[in-house]
């Protein structure tokens, strides 16, 4: 009797099963989402690593006096999706600190993306413990990676694309279009894979040649939703940036930034690697996590031995949406190859998708075999009194819910991984903030990075922002890079002033350390920057000090160990 209730409760589909496995569902992405506040509070000089770039500008919805004719914020919000922008907007104006609401939405995103994929997977199998498997393993999937955890825009994808596939589904003409309408509004590049799914569904597959839909409601349905898309995406279209234009492949190819160990690698030599993963590929690699989740590659497979497995019989016809959106999503992964970078990069198009598709699969397989098991528990054979096959169906039943619940907790190091950067100089940002709010400092440390977000003060140059897809930015940026590296490791002190009085430089940040080659040639990113970086190796392997390395004792206004602050007033007289 307690193996049959077991196998109910397990394939229950009354709505007293669908509260218990909807429930559990929310409580685990809970968990998950709470888990992530400890590290996200801990300090007041916390961010998460991407939110120093999208997120750090967005002060000035607090103090419009911040960050004034700064490139590299303005740049950050010309590229902000206008809904994105516009949310951040709302919650400043309510007194709510743009980097606050960034640690807080994950929770909120995390629910909803929870209960949208719930449904969508009741939509594919209407068994709820299918929802709660499926949710449980996209959910530990974004929380492995840095997108649900960051509050920039692509953290808003998985609710509104499940959202989709959701009212998708179910046909529903307004639930399709307002989840059409926050995608371009949140993350408008993946509204063309929409776009390409609404033209597919016109299209049936169940016969020897593709034919179109006769049904009115279907064309209906996808020219409304293709009305929606061009509606949301027109304003974007006819936008001119400042940044103008899109870096060209020939342009990129050119730049050691997208090679194998650039800032930004795109054009890697391996063909797996260029294909599959990173960047340039549909990122398969990233998908398939955790480790349960390979089980979704055996859904076709299943699907074919409905005899062995049951519940497959189950398995709605909607399984074709699933199959069209995956289409759709690498119909856009080579359009965004072939037109490289117009539609920026080409992995955004298939490695979201991917990741809802084989947690989804894998849900199935799993509650498939499962079913399976309980079917065979009356098998002959026995062990002492009990049935083998009851042995079976608990142990598997055992080991599945262990693996699904507690991999994340008993094998990752970390988890959930928040990629969250702490401040570790805080005098250094207490400093800056009691200077004037248009100072501007040049520096070449990593630590000049945290300096928009915790010290709201801009910097001429960083790492972290040094995005190079629009060549109206990066190339000024290259620029600034060049000169700087040339300043600071210049012996003439005109070539310093010169570079102050160009950029309107108020400090210099620079390590305690004596400046040296191999500070240069040991760093990837600096050594980007041609012919500046090995211009500077070649000035210092001469014998030749940078003139800065004179002036630390003259000019120093903050020092700690590792890290001092020159005053550029003092360098120009």
């Amino acid at each position: 009797m307690w193996i049959t209730n077991l196998h109910r409760f397990l394939t229950g589909t009354t709505k007293f099963y669908f509260i218990v496995w909807l429930t559990l569902s929310l409580l685990i992405a809970t968990l998950y989402g709470t888990l992530a506040f400890q590290p996200a509070f801990s300090s007041e000089y916390v961010v998460q690593d991407d939110a120093r770039q999208h997120i750090f500008w967005m002060r000035r919805f607090l103090d419009p006096e911040l960050f004034p004719n700064d490139i590299i914020a303005d740049y950050f919000q010309s590229v902000a999706p206008l809904g994105y922008r516009a949310l951040y907007h709302f919650m400043a104006g309510i007194g709510i600190d743009p980097i606050v609401l960034s640690k807080i939405l994950p929770l909120v995103l995390g629910l909803i993306t929870t209960g949208y994929c719930f449904g969508v997977a009741l939509q594919l199998l209407p068994i709820p413990l299918t929802g709660f498997i499926a949710s449980v393993l996209l959910n530990q999937n974004l929380w492995m990676q840095d997108g649900l955890i960051s509050g920039t825009p692509k953290a808003f994808i998985y609710p509104i694309l499940l959202a989709f596939l959701y009212y998708g589904m179910r046909q529903s003409l307004i639930g399709t279009g307002i989840a059409i309408a926050l995608l371009g509004l949140f993350y408008p590049s993946l509204v063309l894979v929409c776009a390409a799914f609404l033209i597919l569904q016109l299209w049936r597959f169940n016969r020897k040649f593709p034919s179109v839909s006769h049904h009115r409601r279907d064309y209906v349905f996808c020219f409304t939703g293709l009305a929606v898309a061009f509606a949301v995406l027109l304003p974007y279209r006819m936008s001119l940036s400042e940044f103008a234009p899109v870096i060209t492949a020939v342009q990129a190819k050119g730049l050691p930034d997208f090679l194998s160990q650039g800032r930004t690698s795109f054009f890697v030599n391996d063909a797996w690697s260029f294909w599959f993963n990173g960047r340039s590929g549909i990122r398969i690699d990233t998908a398939l996590a955790p480790p349960l989740s390979y089980l979704g590659l055996l859904l076709p497979v299943v699907l074919c031995f409905p005899s062995r497995f049951p519940l497959a019989k189950q398995v709605t016809g909607k399984m074709g949406v699933l199959g069209k959106f995956l289409l759709a999503s690498a119909i856009l992964f080579l359009a965004a190859h072939a037109l490289l970078f117009k539609l920026h990069l080409p992995s955004r198009y298939t490695q979201h998708s991917l990741r809802i598709a084989i947690a989804l699969a894998a849900a199935i397989v799993i509650t498939l075999i499962l079913d399976a098991v309980f079917a065979c528990r009356d098998a002959p054979w026995r062990i002492s009194t009990v049935k083998l096959g009851s042995v079976l169906a608990l142990a598997l039943t055992s080991l599945i819910g262990i693996t699904l619940v507690g991999y994340p907790h008993l094998v990752l190091n970390t988890f959930p991984w928040t990629a969250y950067i702490s401040g570790n100089v805080p005098t250094l940002y207490e400093f800056f903030q009691q200077q004037p709010k248009d100072i501007k400092i040049a520096s070449l440390v990593e630590e000049a990075n945290n300096l928009p977000t915790f010290a709201q003060r801009s910097i001429l140059v960083g790492r972290e922002y040094a995005i190079p897809y629009h060549w109206g930015y990066y190339r000024q940026f290259r620029q600034r890079m060049s000169d700087l590296i040339e300043a600071q490791y210049s012996p003439d002190l005109a070539i310093v002033q010169e570079f102050i009085q160009t950029y309107g430089i108020d400090f210099l940040l620079l390590p305690t350390t004596p400046l040296t080659a191999e500070s240069i040639a040991n760093d990837s990113w600096l050594m980007q920057y041609q012919p500046a970086a090995n211009q500077a190796i070649a000035k210092l392997e001469a014998g030749k000090q940078p003139v800065l390395d004179l002036l630390r004792t003259d000019c120093a206004v903050w020092e700690t160990p590792g890290l001092m602050v020159l005053e550029a007033e003092c360098i120009l007289q």
